[in-house]
């Protein structure tokens, strides 16, 4: 096999650029290969979390309006079960995702609002046209979130 002796840091091993080759004929991944790897999590990381969006980001421009139609919606849809004095209202609508329109290539901005009902929890979603400036609603959605099996 050519190659060189690995030395001092790999002791009994004939190494390849890559890969090393140890006195049993097994083939291990050299010191170089090893530091390469690292450097690249390290990099991978890096990156990672420069990417993410920063927690002081600006709220979205339709967060009051959906906090707002959040404690309608679920005094509307809880209205025939008494549970008046037990609704908290939801504290942070969260942008989600983008939905897409139903005719056209336009997406709709998506916010969710949570909040608690005695034992429940249910999340409202709301769907706004993107536009600049206004909070034109188009959907909203509220679901139970428990498990039904």
């Amino acid at each position: 096999m050519h190659g060189r002796d690995c030395g001092l840091l790999r002791p009994g091993r004939v190494c390849l650029p890559w890969f090393c080759v140890n006195r049993d004929g097994i083939m291990r991944p050299s010191l170089l290969l090893e530091m390469l790897a690292v450097k690249l999590v390290v990099l991978v990381l890096a990156l990672a979390t420069l990417s993410t969006p920063t927690l002081a980001q600006a709220p979205h421009p339709c967060a009051v309006d959906a906090l707002a139609r959040a404690g309608k919606l679920i005094r509307f849809h809880l209205a025939d079960a008494g549970m008046e004095g037990q609704i908290a209202d939801g504290k942070v609508a969260r942008r989600v995702a983008d939905a897409p329109t139903l005719k056209g290539k336009g997406r709709l901005d998506v916010l969710e609002v949570t909040t608690d009902v005695y034992k429940a929890s249910y999340r409202m979603r709301f769907l706004y046209a993107k536009g600049a400036g206004s909070c034109a609603l188009l959907g909203q959605e509220i679901m139970e979130a428990s498990n039904p099996y």
